[in-house]
């Protein structure tokens, strides 16, 4: 087992203090605790009471962060046909085409963070599955990203849009924000976005749905958030 840094023990050691924190303490000890000297990312992760093995207790969902993500725009592609590749470059695309963009893909062109697609295109995106499923770049209805409205979409995923899906061990993983944001900006945006998993609760999910909660940032250890604190629907 490799040897633990000081500043991660010490972090962790302020971590410890409480089992758990009311979601805005907790944001304010991953503020304190960070100690890295780049700008972390700050994520959450939800572990819930579903079985992803059953299609029917899948959790997914998108959401708009109320403060965005922080960080670099994302570079989002529009594959499309006719007036809408006009507009898709007007609402900001970074990069528009048909055909031509599903063939530079299949060549191992992945140039992009972000895809949108008219549904007419997903004949041929379809074929881009085993490229862009795995790097969770394949467009879905579900996430907003099969749609004839690509304007609305692309401001969306440049605002801070958000997508999460249940992994198969059961936990919701996402990105909430910067470590530079001030405290009430990462409370906002890690409310927001686990007000939305509560939203995507199946209704065939039984029992208890959100099993527990934790906050960290790129380096610092998780701190445990108390459920009873957000266990309220937006």
């Amino acid at each position: 087992m490799g040897r633990v840094g000081k500043k991660y023990r010490k972090a962790r050691e302020a971590v410890a203090a409480k089992p758990t924190y009311p979601l805005p303490e907790a944001v304010a000890v991953v503020a304190r605790s960070a100690f890295a000297k780049f700008d972390e990312t700050v994520e959450v992760a939800v572990r819930l009471g579903v079985d992803p093995k059953h299609a029917d207790q899948m959790v997914r969902g998108t959401v708009v962060l109320p403060h965005g993500l922080g960080g670099k725009s994302k570079r989002v592609l529009v594959i499309a046909s006719g007036e809408k590749l006009k507009e898709a470059q007007d609402a900001g695309a970074d990069l528009v085409g048909g055909d031509d963009m599903v063939a530079k893909i299949q060549e191992g062109w992945l140039d992009f963070d972000a895809v949108v697609a008219t549904p007419e295109m997903m004949k041929s995106v379809g074929r881009l599955g085993k490229v862009l499923g795995p790097r969770g770049l394949m467009p879905n209805p579900k996430t907003g990203t099969v749609t004839f409205e690509v304007g609305k979409a692309i401001k969306e995923i440049k605002a801070g849009k958000v997508e999460f899906r249940v992994d198969k061990t059961g936990i919701v993983h996402a990105p909430c924000g910067k470590i530079q944001f001030d405290e009430k900006r990462l409370y906002e945006n890690a409310r927001a976005l686990i007000d939305a998993v509560l939203r995507a609760k199946p209704a065939t999910s039984k029992g208890k749905y959100v099993r527990s909660i934790s906050i960290s940032s790129t380096m610092s250890p998780g701190i445990w958030v108390d459920e009873a604190s957000v266990e309220t629907h937006a």
